[in-house]
């Protein structure tokens, strides 16, 4: 987050490269910054697997998708929750990741926008229907209630910050294991 694309200020390619000798796991990289372009590099460079990038951060989204991958990485479009799914309709065999904010990007804490199921739909219909391999990743409001219905709709890959931190360190294998099972 840069504090111009949304209002709030996060993790940079420095964060990410000193967090990457420590985890094996894929780093999946949501850029909520514009313009986008300048930073793809550093952030592959510092270890993301899958970089995220909003339509609406750069003038040319298919190009920006062609330079992840000429990185070597992964290609995600995250669509806010009044961005249409139309967005991908030139690019979806561009992307490996589609990835749904069901809330207004910038803060935590927010309550799950419940007409982005129906975006979760028909974008899992169009996947279907071309054979394609992409992932539905959806962000906001992910807790014991909403989870199933975004599996329903159609999503596999969940962010759950509030719903897994909720307790302190001491709850969060609970939380995560209330997610799972729902």
């Amino acid at each position: 987050m840069d504090g111009h694309f949304v209002p709030n200020i996060t993790i940079g390619p420095a964060v990410v490269k000193a967090l990457r000798p420590h985890s094996a796991k894929p780093f999946d990289v949501h850029l909520m910054i514009s313009p986008v372009d300048l930073y793809l590099e550093a952030f592959a460079e510092a270890g993301a697997d899958i970089i995220t990038v909003h339509p609406e951060a750069g003038p040319h989204l298919h190009r920006t998708l062609q330079r992840i991958r000429g990185l070597g990485r992964k290609a995600g479009v995250s669509l806010n929750p009044a961005t249409p799914a139309k967005m991908l309709d030139y690019v979806l065999e561009e992307v490996d990741l589609v990835l749904i904010m069901s809330v207004n990007p910038g803060f935590g804490g927010q309550s799950f926008i419940a007409s982005q199921l129906r975006k979760i739909e028909a974008i899992r219909k169009e996947i279907d229907r071309q054979g394609l391999a992409v992932d539905i990743e959806v962000d906001g409001g992910i807790d014991r209630t909403t989870i199933r219905p975004a599996i329903d709709a159609g999503a596999n890959v969940f962010v759950a910050g509030t719903a897994t931190f909720k307790g302190g360190p001491a709850a969060y294998a609970d939380n995560i294991a209330a997610l799972k099972a729902a």
